[in-house]
């Protein structure tokens, strides 16, 4: 399909005064546009025009429209209370639009992308030959000039004046959704009021990252089909942007305000032009010239210290989390949320952010501190929701080639009935099986507790750093002084005996490094602390990004290898 640039249509004049359907409060239509279409007294999130999102969005500056020419095909002859043709003709009078959908090139404060963007008003922005055609070729497009693909949806569903025609769009749009994925290209779906049916259910559903706007309902049936097929009472909020987001379906709950910073911070570190290519040749030896330079990394420097004490100062919730070493070791984070299978975990925090200027993808325990953290981050203990959110980044960091770097601080995986009924060790034992293969650097710290496989599901790491109060353990002490001596007041001899502390850590070669706590914890001095794991996991990150895909498995495969390698079997 050709396509030529245009200017942009202007907009549309808003009319004197509007009536809130949020809140029914009559409002100034000038005031209204100038707060980008939200109500100022109830934030309702009124409609926009494809024009209107496209010009909200994009910087004004280097702003492309694409031009296409689209007949009147109707190759059912379908007639309803009106023909085929008729609607589509009246579809386009009323909104000035060849069809549901416009393309645009541009950038976001800078940041280049492709857009597709649908518009509500042209048949109620359903999903048709045209539609699923122009979608794809705004896919191409983005393959073409390896930009990012901003997909902006707003639809009732599949077009059903076109019949099984409209299906197979459906079809079309998510096989141009895994060619960007197969290109490694970032893509971005902003969901906005309503997206319903074919849409949801394909390419809508489909990219790396979903933003909803408040209040954006999305599903694949609509409430009143649900009511009046099924006959069952829905739940309040049902199929809301919020309602989606608490069960893992959505990323992002983002103001209109705010689309543009955040879509920004998405593309910087998704985009691709920041990656720099990977030099040849060896890495450089681990402490070289870098700036990690107080990290331990013979085990002979580090005096015995008590492996007790030490359990106590992992487990003191004034430690820095996950959380205060994104916001004070990187730039531009953004967290993501959900598995996109239905469940949310606030156990594990993680999203694309930058570390010393470098992309990464971060992946960490969440504690928290005070009682009513503590009891919605779950202590830390992740569900198996948490472990597959877990797993959904790090396929993404493989996508878009972004270095992993996974924070360790929990007690444990949790271990209650709901857990194992929704297959706890095998969400385990998947992101294990799966960092075992990233083709991207992976770094770990273990920033406080590291207990047993709910820890090493975040660790399969090319290199594994600790902090020096910090503790790695196949058991907590309590746990192993109950099993081995039946006795939970043995605790402090477990963990003795279990060598759970930094210094027998290296030795054992457990881990690679230990970065040095400041006296006293961590928790006596937070700012420094994150300075030196910033510094200590930057030179990490920079010196393994010197290997490619093949070398950096290789090395993570042997890594773990060697662990009982002395074990002789005779053939």
């Amino acid at each position: 399909m050709p396509m030529t640039g245009r200017t942009q249509p202007k907009l549309a004049g808003a009319a004197d005064w509007v009536l809130c359907p949020g809140c029914r409060t009559l409002l100034y239509g000038k005031r209204l546009a100038r707060a980008q279409h939200v109500c100022p007294e109830c934030s309702h999130h009124h409609r926009l025009t494809a024009a209107q999102r496209i010009d909200q969005l994009l910087d004004a500056e280097g702003r492309h429209l694409f031009e296409y020419a689209a007949g009147d095909a109707d190759v059912l002859g379908f007639t309803d209370t009106a023909p085929y043709p008729q609607r589509l003709a009246g579809a386009r009078a009323s909104t000035g639009m060849t069809e549901a959908v416009l393309l645009a090139a541009g950038t976001v404060l800078g940041e280049p992308v492709v857009t597709a963007v649908m518009d509500f008003r042209f048949l109620g922005g359903s999903l048709g030959a045209v539609v699923g055609e122009l979608i794809t070729r705004a896919a191409e497009i983005a393959v073409e000039r390896r930009v990012p693909l901003l997909l902006v949806s707003a639809s009732g569903g599949a077009r059903m004046q076109e019949g099984a025609v409209s299906l197979m769009q459906m079809a079309k749009t998510s096989q141009a959704l895994a060619r960007l994925d197969e290109a490694g290209i970032l893509t971005l779906s902003l969901v906005t009021d309503p997206t319903y049916g074919g849409v949801a259910a394909s390419f809508a559903s489909l990219a790396d990252v979903i933003i909803a706007e408040p209040g954006a309902r999305m599903g694949f049936a609509g409430p009143r089909v649900i009511a009046q097929t099924i006959r069952e009472t829905l739940p309040d909020g049902f199929q809301t942007a919020e309602f989606l987001r608490e069960r893992g379906h959505i990323d992002v709950i983002c103001p209109r305000a705010e689309l543009r910073p955040a879509l920004a911070r998405l593309l910087r570190v998704g985009g691709g032009r920041n990656a720099a290519p990977a030099p040849s040749g060896p890495a450089a030896p681990a402490g070289e010239g870098a700036p990690d330079s107080e990290v331990i990394r013979d085990h002979s420097r580090l005096s015995a210290g008590d492996a007790w004490q030490a359990v106590q100062t992992a487990r003191s919730l004034d430690r820095p989390t996950t959380l205060d070493y994104l916001a004070g070791a990187f730039e531009d984070f953004q967290e993501l949320h959900g598995d996109r299978v239905g469940g949310g975990c606030r156990a594990i925090v993680g999203g694309p952010a930058r570390l010393d200027g470098m992309p990464v993808m971060v992946v960490g325990h969440q504690k928290g501190r005070t009682a009513a953290e503590l009891t919605t981050r779950n202590y830390g203990m992740p569900t198996p929701a948490g472990y597959r959110k877990a797993a959904r980044l790090m396929r993404m960091a493989a996508k878009l080639r972004l270095p992993l770097v996974t924070i360790v601080d929990t007690p444990g995986a949790y271990p209650g009935v709901s857990a194992e009924e929704q297959g706890q060790a095998g969400a385990i034992a998947e992101n294990i099986r799966l960092m075992s293969t990233l083709p991207v650097p992976v770094v770990t710290l273990v920033s406080g507790e590291g207990g047993s496989g709910g820890a090493l599901a975040l660790a399969v790491a090319n290199e594994v750093l600790i902090c020096s109060s910090a503790t790695y353990s196949v058991i907590s002490p309590e746990g192993c002084a109950a099993i081995l001596w039946n006795d939970p007041g043995m605790a402090r001899t477990a963990a003795a005996a279990l060598r759970i502390d930094a210094g027998h850590l290296l030795r054992l070669g457990v881990v690679d490094g230990v970065v040095p706590e400041p006296p006293g914890g961590s928790q006596a001095d937070p700012h420094l602390a994150v300075q030196r794991v910033g510094a200590a996991l930057a030179d990490a990150v920079r010196r393994l990004s010197a290997l490619d895909a093949n070398a950096l498995v290789a090395g993570r495969r042997d890594r773990f290898r060697a662990f009982g390698a002395h074990v002789v079997v005779e053939s």
